[in-house]
């Protein structure tokens, strides 16, 4: 029962990693073309394309599912979108220089979320 509920949490977690990237993107696409200057632009589409690249890996961690390396890498994933992709559409918005204090967190939390599925991954074929 545990299981099944983490699974269908962890299931609607990625339904909405990738769909806030892809309104994010057409967000950045059409509401703020002509409002950013070109270096927010690419503030903007770096947080897009992290997003929906760590989504797709939401997918796979959240496929593998068991174990606790799987679910390590759920969480860094998670943590990574929101704290990476996050400062940066934040910085990209005018938020304080400051706020890019928290952005390696989030790479940080992206490189424990990939060490963390190739564990998975190696212990899926063990």
């Amino acid at each position: 029962m545990l299981r099944q509920t983490v699974r269908s949490s962890s299931g609607l977690l990625v339904g909405l990693a990738g769909a806030s990237a892809v309104l994010l993107g057409a967000f950045g696409a059409h509401a703020l073309r002509g409002v950013l200057d070109p270096a927010h632009r690419e503030l903007w589409h770096t947080a897009v394309e992290y997003h929906a690249w760590h989504a797709l890996a939401l997918v796979l961690a959240v496929g593998l599912g068991a174990g606790r390396a799987g679910r390590c890498a759920v969480i860094a994933f998670a943590c990574g979108i929101v704290l990476f992709c996050g400062s940066l559409y934040a910085l990209a918005l005018g938020a304080p220089r400051w706020t890019g204090i928290v952005t390696p967190f989030g790479g940080v939390a992206f490189v424990v979320g990939w060490i963390a599925l190739g564990m998975a991954l190696r212990r899926g074929k063990d």
